[in-house]
Order: structure tokens, then C-alpha cells, then sequence
């Protein structure tokens, strides 16, 4: 795993903000440009290193789910979670019942030795549009006869054609007041439904409509809502009025219920107790514990981008984020790891999950000393020093799940 200087393409912003990455760039208060597409470089690796990452993303994913079946029993955690009780029988029939879209772990690793896991982006990840669509366009135009492990696309659709009748709608919704990057997403995955057969139809959430007397959901032309993809976390949903009105529907959720678990931070604790010691884990609790060494992180339970995290050093709180939308949570506490030092370039490893099978990586980069990964990293592409697989191959990858 190697970080190689590129040269940029000189139009580079307008080819992927055409393309749908249209957080390509944000502006500080001055006006400059502050990069999150960044192709000024890209990572380098071997095949085997992209087996050994595929493997690792596929055996965590099976240990998070049986994890997620645990926590759907465990009394105690689902309390420490606020998961309300009218919700816990919805857990456990969706973990053994629902299918799932997607999800991304974000992993350590510099090609040598374990991967490490921080985490699993399980409910609502980010980074799927620059991941599946701007990185590939980008090895397209800069190393056509690279390949780059990256079968999103090819996956999402074909999960979609397993689940979906022809003309069958999906509705798809986020918060009205949401993240571009949350409707970015959500107009990359519909057009992912239409490639599958399906009808997309796109709204905010606060427009799905109720009938007095009927368990239903309905769209704004009145039309019924069957299947359901959400940019809206499930802990959200739960603290409101209308997560019991969503349990207690016939709608198919996505993703599923029971992903309020799987992508909180207390599959960590949850995975640790199951598997400690495992070679791709790292210990973590719901308190601070010897065992966590003399530094550790601080992480709320449910949180993204950093938000609420906090990196410990002999009882010092030495660096964090500003709780935003995570106050008040309890948090697990995870032993720190050193991010791999690639140059002055700290990366974070996103391998996603469709349809439940490994899928491909997405890396996300800070500078040097920054000791998380936050809003401030950026997104740098990668390519695998071999021949582009055949069409074919890849299409008989895919079929075979």
C-alpha cells in the first residue's frame, strides 16, 4: 500500500461535481477552496492486499451480525441505548426477517499485518457517491489499464433486482434539512433502482403521508409506500412518534430496524465480548478499564464524522470534536490505535458492504497530528497495480451471491 503524487485532471471539480459529488470542495470563511476530492494523489495496492481486505470486511460484517442478534436480547444494552421497548420485538424479527442495502466499515491498515476495525458505518453511511461513481470515473481517465476494487455499483443493482418486481416503486427519503451529501446519496441510489427495474420516487420524510385508521404510508400523489430507503438515522426514528408508526407499518425498511445496533458504536463492546482477541478487533467497553491501556477513545453511541469523539492519554483528554448532535449519549470506550503514517498522510480504510457481501474501498485521509478522522478529511482514490478485471468476471462475481 503505497501513496503516489498524481496529476490532477485540469477540470477535475466540474467532471465529478457533473458526476454527483457536489461536496466536492466547501469554501472557508476567506473564500478558498478547501478540497474533499482530492486526486493530487492516490493509493497504491497489490492483489493480495485486496483479498486480504475483502476477507477481513466479510468475516467482520458475519461477526457484526451475529453480534446484532446478541444485542437484540440483551436487556441491558438496549436500555443503555434508549432503544424503546415497544421496539425491541421489531428488533429482533427484522435482524432474522429484513434484508439489507449497504454499509461501510472504516479500518486501519497500511498492507502489512491486521486490519484493524474502528468501526461500522452500518445505518446511513456516507461516502458511497465518491466511492462508487467519482473514484471510478477517475481511474477511467487516469489509469484505464488499472483496476481498483470498487463493485458498489454492480452490487447495489443487482441487490435491488433480487428484492424488486419490474415497475415496483421505492420510495426515498431524507431529512428536509439534511446534509447535500444526504440527497446526493439518495439521488445516486435511486438511479441505482431504476438501472434494477424499480420506480424511484424521491421526497423529504416529513412528506409521508398518514391515513386516520390505516397503518399505511403513502407518498405525495397518494400512492402506497411498499419499500422505503431512509437517509434518517433509526435512532432518530425511535425518539419520535414516528418510529412506532414505521415499526408497526407494512413497509420495508431501509436499512432495517435492527441497524439502530449494528451501527452504533456497542457492537463494539459487543463484538469484543464475543471475539476478544481477535486479530481485526480492538478492545473496547462501556467504561474505562485497564485492559484499554493508558491511551483510549471516547466514542458516543450514536455519531458520525468524528462528532463527540474524544482521544484520552493518561487520563488527559488530548484531542476531540465538538459533540453536535451527540450530546448527552453514553458513550463505549475503545483502546486507540495509531493510524498508519503514509508520508505526512494519516488514511482510513472505508470497505463497504452491499447486499451483504464485500463490495469495495473508499479512503479517506487527514494530515499528520490530526488524531481524528472528522469533516476536515478528504477523500483520495485508489487503484490496484494489476489488469483490469473483465466485465465478465466481474458480473459472475456478482451473481454468484
Amino acid at each position: 500500500m503505497i501513496r503516489l503524487p498524481q496529476t490532477p485532471r485540469p477540470d477535475a471539480y466540474r467532471l465529478v461535481e457533473e458526476e454527483g459529488l457536489a461536496y466536492a470542495r466547501d469554501r472557508n470563511d476567506g473564500g478558498d477552496d478547501l478540497p474533499y476530492w482530492f486526486e493530487g494523489a492516490a493509493y497504491r495496492f497489490t492483489e493480495p492486499q485486496m483479498d486480504e481486505l475483502e476477507r477481513v470486511t466479510n468475516e467482520l460484517h458475519q461477526m457484526a451480525m451475529h453480534a446484532t442478534r446478541v444485542m437484540c436480547h440483551d436487556h441491558e444494552t438496549l436500555r443503555r441505548l434508549g432503544i424503546p421497548e415497544y421496539a425491541w420485538p421489531h428488533l429482533r424479527k427484522s435482524v432474522e426477517n429484513d434484508w439489507t442495502l449497504y454499509g461501510r466499515f472504516d479500518l486501519l491498515w497500511d498492507g502489512t499485518g491486521d486490519p484493524k476495525m474502528l468501526e461500522y458505518n452500518a445505518d446511513t453511511p456516507a461516502a458511497l457517491v465518491e466511492t462508487a461513481v467519482s473514484q471510478w470515473s477517475w481511474l477511467e481517465s487516469v489509469h484505464p489499464d488499472r483496476d481498483q476494487w470498487n463493485m458498489l455499483h454492480e452490487r447495489l443493482v443487482h441487490t435491488w433486482r433480487k428484492r424488486l418486481r419490474d415497475n415496483e416503486f421505492v420510495h426515498l427519503v431524507a431529512g428536509v434539512s439534511e446534509p447535500l451529501e444526504d440527497w446526493n446519496t439518495i439521488a445516486y441510489v435511486a438511479d441505482t433502482v431504476r438501472e434494477a427495474g424499480g420506480r424511484a420516487v424521491t421526497l423529504p420524510i416529513d412528506q409521508l403521508g398518514v391515513r386516520k385508521g390505516d397503518k399505511g404510508f403513502y407518498g405525495l400523489e397518494n400512492d402506497p409506500v411498499g419499500t422505503c430507503f431512509a437517509m434518517y438515522p433509526w435512532e432518530w426514528m425511535l425518539a419520535e412518534d414516528f418510529g412506532r408508526r414505521a415499526l408497526e407499518s407494512d413497509v420495508t425498511w431501509l436499512e432495517p430496524v435492527y441497524k439502530v445496533l449494528t451501527g452504533s458504536k456497542a457492537v463494539l463492546a459487543t463484538l469484543w465480548q464475543l471475539y476478544e482477541g481477535h486479530p481485526n478487533l480492538l478492545p473496547a467497553f462501556w467504561s474505562p478499564d485497564d485492559r484499554l491501556g493508558r491511551e483510549y477513545v471516547v466514542k458516543p453511541v450514536h455519531g458520525w464524522e468524528g462528532a463527540g469523539v474524544k482521544v484520552v492519554r493518561d487520563g488527559r483528554v488530548v484531542a476531540g470534536v465538538p459533540e453536535k448532535h451527540t450530546a448527552g449519549q453514553t458513550a463505549i470506550y475503545q483502546r486507540y490505535q495509531e493510524v498508519p503514517r503514509i508520508g505526512d498522510n494519516l488514511p482510513v480504510l472505508g470497505t463497504w458492504v452491499i447486499g451483504g457481501h464485500a463490495a469495495g474501498l473508499g479512503i479517506r485521509e487527514t494530515d499528520a497530528g490530526h488524531l481524528i478522522t472528522d469533516t476536515q478529511a478528504r477523500f483520495v482514490p485508489h487503484f490496484i497495480d494489476a489488469p483490469r478485471s473483465a466485465q465478465a468476471q466481474v458480473d459472475a462475481w456478482v451473481s454468484e451471491s
